[in-house]
């Protein structure tokens, strides 16, 4: 197949997209058509359908949300895109038998969902329309929105949401497994954050592991063990429910807020408030990815954070973007390419860390924490600050490239690989 840029420029241009975009669909099909059934898509295959998206895919993302008017969420984008674009994006039936087998056995159709959604990301005029559309409220946050304004308290299933002196605490209670993060916990989290940054009772929000009930740290809070690995190497964490969903949603939205559609247009259309992490025992993993998008972390003096997705054959989210930030290059490397454990208690620690305080001391270092920043300028300044810090192109552009980066590391021989030893250990949960 083909492909040609065609400029837009009035009546005649636009009619000319359209037919260049046609033909470029029907050769698409045709050659997904002739690919077997079963196994991984070809590399020519590939090859197609990312010439296809070099030329195509702002045309592509306008006819999928009607120019823009109607915002699609990661997975509603894929599904729509499949339906429209044949041959481009895997079926449904084809990730449902995907879904079924463990990730040493699957065909790998979700490395052409993260080529589709790095390139639509990549675009300057697709990727902004996307990631605004991931910081719009759930449809489940809606639903429950009432009933929390109402008694202030709602239990996720693996997340406890409290409201108290105009602080929400998010409270992570996956207690069997260390609170760490599968699909499941990804969508109770989202769905946790938009109900504290929707309800105007709430200036603060705190995010805290849960007293947990595992063996090796019963009665004991712990803030997060990172991924599933169990859950990873069952191959029931997904590309686009889990890992990029995570960045895009629930984490985007600690740093960015919600896009909502109150208020004069000449006004920001977002709601965004100050966020509180507090440390108790670890932060592996994701679990230090969140320190990263907070405003104020308080860790105990015994715990340590760690990021070991190397070690894991995976990319341990935003964290490349923002750890060099907070710690400096040299240390971020250490971390991220070294797997360096970095303890509370030694100086460097304090480059992530706000506070590291005696365990006994730190239920009263977090209500100070929530106090000092329920101030009327908080929003305003830190908004300015993530500005400077991460302006948003500089984020959407890491995304793009992650996108397919991570789908590929899923993929990859050393993950796969990790199966038997992971299994041999026992299937312990989350060292990432």
């Amino acid at each position: 197949m083909t492909v040609r840029a065609t400029p837009v420029a009035g009546p005649e241009a636009a009619r000319e997209v359209r037919k260049d975009l046609g033909a470029a669909r029907a050769a698409l099909a045709r050659a997904a058509g002739a690919e077997p059934a079963a196994g991984s898509p070809s590399d020519a295959l590939r090859d197609l359908r990312a010439a296809f998206l070099g030329t195509h895919v702002e045309a592509v993302y306008a006819e999928l949300t009607d120019r823009h008017a109607r915002p699609l969420r990661l997975d509603e984008l894929c599904r729509a895109a499949a339906a429209a674009f044949p041959g481009l994006l895997p079926t449904a039936e084809q990730l449902a038998a995907d879904r079924a087998l463990a990730q040493e056995a699957k065909a790998g159709h979700e490395i052409d969902q993260g080529l589709f959604l790095g390139r639509v990301l990549g675009s300057p005029v697709a990727g902004p329309h996307l990631l605004d559309a991931m910081r719009r409220p759930t449809g489940r946050a809606l639903e429950l929105l009432a009933d929390f304004r109402r008694t202030g308290t709602l239990d996720l299933g693996t997340v406890r949401l409290e409201r108290a002196d105009g602080a929400a605490r998010i409270t992570m209670t996956r207690d069997d497994c260390l609170n760490a993060e599968d699909d499941r916990q990804v969508d109770d989290m989202e769905t946790a954050v938009d109900l504290a940054l929707l309800d105007p009772e709430v200036r603060v929000g705190l995010v805290r592991g849960g007293v947990m009930s595992h063996h090796r740290y019963r009665g004991r809070r712990v803030f997060s063990a990172g991924i599933n690995l169990k859950a990873l190497h069952a191959g029931d964490i997904s590309l686009v429910d889990f890992l990029l969903r995570r960045e895009t949603g629930y984490i985007q939205k600690l740093v960015r807020g919600l896009v909502v559609d109150d208020g004069p247009a000449w006004r920001p259309a977002v709601v965004e408030k100050p966020w509180v992490a507090a440390v108790d025992a670890f932060a592996i993993g994701g679990g230090c990815q969140l320190l990263l998008a907070v405003d104020h972390v308080i860790a105990e003096e015994d715990s340590y954070v760690s990021l070991p997705a190397t070690q894991e054959g995976i990319v341990p989210g935003v964290s490349n973007l923002r750890l060099t930030r907070a710690t400096g290059a040299r240390l971020a490397r250490q971390i991220i390419l070294g797997g360096r454990r970095l303890h509370a208690s030694e100086p460097q620690a304090r480059t992530l860390l706000d506070e590291v305080v005696p365990s006994e001391d730190m239920d009263g270092a977090v209500d100070r924490a929530l106090k000092s920043l329920q101030g009327d300028a908080v929003v305003a300044n830190r908004r300015m600050l993530n500005l400077s810090e991460e302006p948003p192109e500089e984020f959407r552009r890491y995304l793009a490239a992650f996108a397919l980066q991570q789908a590929l590391r899923l993929y990859s021989e050393d993950v796969i690989g990790k199966v038997g030893r992971f299994t041999a250990r026992g299937g312990g949960p989350g060292d990432g």
